[in-house]
């Protein structure tokens, strides 16, 4: 397929593509090939998959008859364009550590998602480790299975905090409010705030208006 980069933030590793079929993609500097350095507008091409950007080329054909314009009444962010495993996959990886920025509800909801259904696989596999170590007639014996969940646990506590974070930004309040998340008798009213309040419209402090989100 062929596009035009949309964006890339080379401080945080990660960026977008406009296919010309009007979705935008995901990208991370592994993405290009031959490691090269892309422009906004500049033309390439790329392989698709749900929502992300691969083996990325720059594109030798003009994107000036191919790219859809825009539609009318609406911005460029109207458009969405990652699924709820490639937002995931952004929260995990490309924005690990990023207390930066905004993040829109699709991403909210698509980290916990994603986290459920990996917390699921863990702990599944770790059972059935466990009862294999232990002999499977003889029952539980041992809990060393779970170890991979455990681990798993601890790794993603960083990007958790840190998509709390912008998803503050996205509703126009400081990423400090993320303690409420850890306060006993506050988490789960602030958890269900942060999935169900819109975005703040068009730009703030901490930035545009995620893409995807209709103003």
């Amino acid at each position: 397929m062929r596009g035009t980069v949309y964006h890339f933030d080379e401080e945080h590793d990660y960026g977008y593509i406009n296919g010309f079929d009007g979705k935008r993609y995901l990208f991370t500097r592994a993405d290009l090939r031959h490691g090269a350095l892309l422009a906004r507008g500049t033309a390439v091409a790329f392989e698709p998959d749900d929502g992300a950007a691969h083996d990325i080329a720059v594109s030798t054909t003009s994107p000036v008859s191919a790219e859809r314009p825009a539609q009318s009444g609406r911005m460029v962010a109207d458009q969405p364009a990652l699924g709820l495993w490639a937002y995931f996959r952004r929260a995990l990886i490309a924005d690990y550590a990023n207390f930066n920025g905004r993040a829109r509800r699709k991403e909210f909801w698509a980290f916990h998602f994603g986290l459920i259904i990996l917390l699921v696989a863990f702990f599944g596999f770790g059972a059935l480790l466990n009862l294999a170590i232990s002999g499977f007639g003889n029952g539980l014996r041992t809990s060393i299975g779970f170890l991979p969940a455990l681990l798993f646990v601890f790794a993603i506590y960083v990007p958790l905090v840190a998509l709390f974070v912008r998803r503050l930004h996205d509703i126009g309040l400081s990423g400090w409010f993320a303690l409420l998340c850890f306060a006993p008798a506050l988490n789960a009213i602030a958890f269900i705030a942060l999935g169900v309040i819109p975005s703040h419209l068009g730009e703030n402090q901490w930035g545009q208006v995620p893409q995807g989100v209709r103003v």
